[in-house]
């Protein structure tokens, strides 16, 4: 199964940061029958990002789960993880696409209405929140469940861009049922938070 066919039949999706117990920590979640893992440490240099990579890479190739690096495809390549994630103020797309190879997964962060209407070809799945506010994204207050039901919305390609058609559309069609869970690992506490987001 490539990865594409195995990012859609993905039900668990876990985002941490750094920790000490890290590869216990990772083992323990994989084992439970998490199916993606994201590295997101906003305060780590690309060197120390780069050695904790292969804990995730080496950790998922174990359980046979994906491994996304958040923010940073040059990380993603130099580690050969599976994909990057990518928030509206990162790279575009279509670049980190470049760098990555057609091969590799692409997700993309949406907090509004007006971000789906643009994503492009080179996304494999979006997100829609936060849905309510999180310690990990501060200052960025909660969407709402609103914005997760207009990014569910069917939407019908122009003649002619085929291709390029809304992704959210593309991700709907595929989407797993039960619909794939985030799990955010939060700093400043020792248990998981489950936030719920669709893949959409």
């Amino acid at each position: 199964m490539d990865r594409t066919e195995r990012l859609r039949s993905a039900r668990l999706y876990v985002v941490t940061p750094i920790r000490p117990d890290l590869a216990e920590f990772l083992d323990a979640i994989l084992g439970a029958g998490v199916d993606i893992v994201q590295l997101r440490d906003k305060g780590a240099d690309a060197r120390r990002l780069l050695d904790v990579a292969a804990v995730f890479r080496d950790a998922a190739r174990r359980h046979g789960a994906l491994f996304i690096v958040n923010d940073r495809p040059d990380v993603a390549l130099a580690t050969e993880a599976d994909g990057v994630h990518l928030g509206q103020d990162d790279l575009p797309p279509q670049v980190a696409r470049g760098i990555l190879g057609p091969d590799a997964i692409v997700g993309l962060s949406c907090h509004r209405p007006e971000d789906y209407e643009h994503v492009t070809a080179e996304v494999d799945y979006v997100t829609a929140g936060p849905v309510h506010e999180t310690p990990t994204k501060p200052g960025r207050p909660g969407v709402g469940l609103e914005l997760v039901r207009h990014a569910a919305q069917p939407r019908v390609p122009d003649e002619g861009q085929h291709r390029q058609r809304s992704q959210a559309q593309r991700v709907v069609e595929a989407r797993p049922r039960p619909p794939a869970r985030h799990i955010r690992q939060r700093r400043e506490r020792p248990h998981l938070v489950v936030q719920r987001r669709q893949f959409v």
